[in-house]
């Protein structure tokens, strides 16, 4: 008699779930294990303020977001935002797509959707053991559970569990442990020495759409942390991108920031700091601002006269009063080039473990065209541990599942054929 072949999976986060779901449909018995007390918590992170699932955009645009969009456009056509809205729908979530493109589902909550993933999963067969974390692989080969076989090219993973250290053996693991962004919702980063004891080539994790800090003077960073920053335009290099964002005590945190964090971090890594240029009043030109600045004076303060000529006031003024040395107060025309083009140094961002997402991780040339790693055959990867990022809006979430699914399809094929 034939018995399933065995697959564990690793990590209980988004790219876990969907792996797990596409190996029970393919036949193969699944079980799946996660360092935390009960999976999905980072997808539940993920839904905070609305579950963003994936983007509108054609889809070669959406590719083009991605940092290695010749590695990800296969997977992303094998599943891409319209499978991403049709995986929701098949669950009973409707979505619809927001003015920004955005596509959420209608109740906007990760939280539903999470309980009737995990319900059918479980109804399907999918295994869960959870507070198992995964140590890493034995040393000595045991027989294979399916075939009672030595086994030839997969070692057996090693676990912590309540019940103490645990050797599983099976016949192939898809690992999806996440990158180093939110190590209290799972993705520690402690499988990178793992598995570079096995000759894996990882690329340093580093924090993606994150914040940077800004070094404010006490009086400002008092006055103004949790000040949101609106209308602006901000200026990086080649790329001008207007929107808003929020000063904080430490720095700079926010939608548009994020939207520039991947160049603004690489600039700060190879320079120190990053200079970006805000302009303070898109919707003015810099001749207007120098008439309406050169209007007489009188008894009004500096700040009264920036409030009642252009209207700059609360965190714009503040900002102003930051950066610009105070003699070209004085000068229409200075401040208003200041206005439309005031420099903020970053100099460093915010720390891996506060970051939305992380990039680096497993380069691509140590897996093969189905994500099964060069060095351990049998051993498969999937999400956001693999060397990729994307910007928020949906794109990171469809990555981890595009991935997920492929390197599910890798394993099937695999054991299968």
């Amino acid at each position: 008699m034939t018995l399933k072949k065995i697959v564990a999976v690793i990590g209980g986060g988004p790219a876990g779930l969907m792996a797990a779901q596409k190996l029970i449909q393919a036949g193969l018995e699944v079980h799946l294990y996660d360092a935390m007390p009960s999976p999905g918590r980072k997808f539940l992170r993920a839904g905070v303020g609305g579950l963003n699932l994936t983007h509108s955009e054609p889809l070669e645009a959406f590719i083009a977001r991605y940092s290695q969009p010749e590695r990800l456009a296969p997977l992303l056509h094998a599943f891409g935002p319209q499978q991403m809205i049709a995986w929701a729908k098949e669950l009973g979530f409707e979505t619809f797509t927001g003015s920004s493109g955005r596509v959420f589902p209608l109740g906007m909550k990760a939280s539903p959707i999470l309980r009737e993933w995990l319900k059918r999963l479980t109804d399907a067969g999918v295994v869960f053991h959870t507070n198992h974390k995964w140590v890493g692989f034995a040393d000595t080969k045991v027989p294979r559970l399916s075939t009672l076989e030595r086994q030839e090219t997969f070692e057996a993973i090693l676990l912590d569990t309540p019940d103490g250290p645990q050797t599983i053996q099976v016949d192939a693991a898809l690992l999806a442990l996440g990158g180093g962004s939110w190590p209290k919702l799972g993705s520690t980063g402690g499988w990178i020495p793992i598995l570079e004891a096995h000759g894996v080539s990882v690329a340093p994790l580093r924090p993606a759409n994150c914040g940077f800090d800004v070094a404010w003077t006490e009086v400002f960073k008092t006055k103004f942390d949790g000040a949101p920053l609106k209308s602006v335009t901000l200026t990086f290099g080649e790329i001008c991108k207007q929107g808003e964002f929020i000063i904080t005590k430490e720095g700079l945190e926010g939608s548009l920031i994020y939207a520039l964090s991947a160049p603004i971090r690489d600039e700060i890594q190879q320079n120190s700091q990053a200079i970006i240029h805000l302009d303070l009043a898109p919707d003015w030109t810099q001749e207007k601002l120098i008439n309406r600045l050169s209007l007489p004076r009188g008894s009004r303060s500096l700040g009264s006269h920036l409030e009642k000529t252009v209207g700059l006031k609360g965190v714009k003024a503040g900002l102003l009063w930051e950066f610009v040395a105070r003699e070209d107060f004085q000068s229409p025309a200075r401040l208003a080039a200041a206005i439309k083009s005031l420099p903020i140094p970053l100099t460093r961002p915010r720390p891996l473990a506060e970051a939305i997402s992380s990039a680096g991780g497993i380069r691509f040339e140590a897996l093969d065209e189905r994500l099964m790693l060069k060095n351990l055959p049998g051993v498969f990867c999937a999400g956001e541990m693999l060397d990729w990022e994307a910007p928020t809006g949906g794109y990171l979430l469809t990555g981890c599942l595009a991935t997920a699914v492929w390197a599910a399809a890798g394993v099937a094929n695999w054991l299968v054929g």
